[in-house]
């Protein structure tokens, strides 16, 4: 812990992860000089509660197999069931949480693809999180800076004026905010998505090239996907004991 550090926080359900996840984080890691990422599995999102989520153990084993090659991913159970103890996973606390861990000169960064950013005044304390964190958020084709600001809490929202000649503009660059910055990491959109892959895996197909060898060798001798229940039961999530946390030069 001898230097400060960028820290990239890269959160999701990873049901599974996949090689558009991996793509994004390279693309944010040498964008913005990120010494560190987490990868941290959502235990209980609070926007997914009602939809069939693979067991925290089968997603929190395939993110370590998935980052094992890349010395500075890392994967994190700050969001485990146990960590919370049963409480769905808020982004503001777990961001609150990490930075007591970090050193007041390191910098976090939270890494957001634009359809999730679309929903963030939805999420708790928006204006809080965006003070908390810096965003880096993974832009797609047809999205203008306006839909990124239209996306803000109503109190960071530009004025309509503004907001009529953003959206000419597409969302690259970097948005300055009262209290909070925004980066706009543009062309880092994959075509693969967890939807498909699951799809896939249900009808045996080689996941390989969307998951990597070693996760698609894990959903293949584990069978996680082959039912749609996704043996999902929440009371029966359990996290990895033994995970490593984060490691620093």
């Amino acid at each position: 812990m001898a230097t400060d550090l960028n820290v990239g926080l890269f959160g999701g359900t990873f049901d599974p992860i996949h090689r558009g996840h991996l793509a994004v984080a390279r693309a944010a890691q040498q964008r913005f000089a990120l010494g560190t990422i987490l990868f941290v599995p959502a235990s209980i999102p609070p926007h997914k509660q009602a939809q069939p989520l693979t067991a925290y153990s089968h997603r929190y084993a395939m993110v370590s197999l998935a980052t094992s090659g890349e010395k500075d991913f890392i994967p994190s159970d700050i969001e485990s069931a146990e960590k919370l103890e049963g409480r769905p996973s808020y982004t503001i606390e777990t961001v609150r949480r990490l930075k007591r861990q970090l050193k007041k000169a390191d910098r976090l960064f939270f890494l957001i693809g634009m359809d999730a950013f679309a929903d963030i005044a939805k999420w708790r304390e928006p204006e809080a999180l965006l003070r908390e964190t810096d965003f880096i958020i993974m832009a797609r084709p047809g999205y203008s800076l306006a839909d990124v600001g239209a996306s803000l809490p109503e109190s960071l929202r530009p004025e309509p004026k503004i907001a009529k000649v953003l959206k000419h503009q597409p969302a690259t660059g970097e948005i300055v905010l009262r209290g909070a910055r925004l980066h706009l990491l543009a062309d880092t959109h994959e075509k693969i998505s967890a939807t498909q892959i699951r799809a896939a895996a249900r009808t045996g197909r080689k996941l390989d090239a969307l998951v990597g060898a070693a996760v698609a060798d894990y959903i293949r001798k584990t069978g996680i996907y082959k039912d749609p229940a996704r043996t999902t039961a929440r009371k029966k999530q359990t996290s990895q004991t033994n995970v490593v946390e984060m490691r620093r030069k």
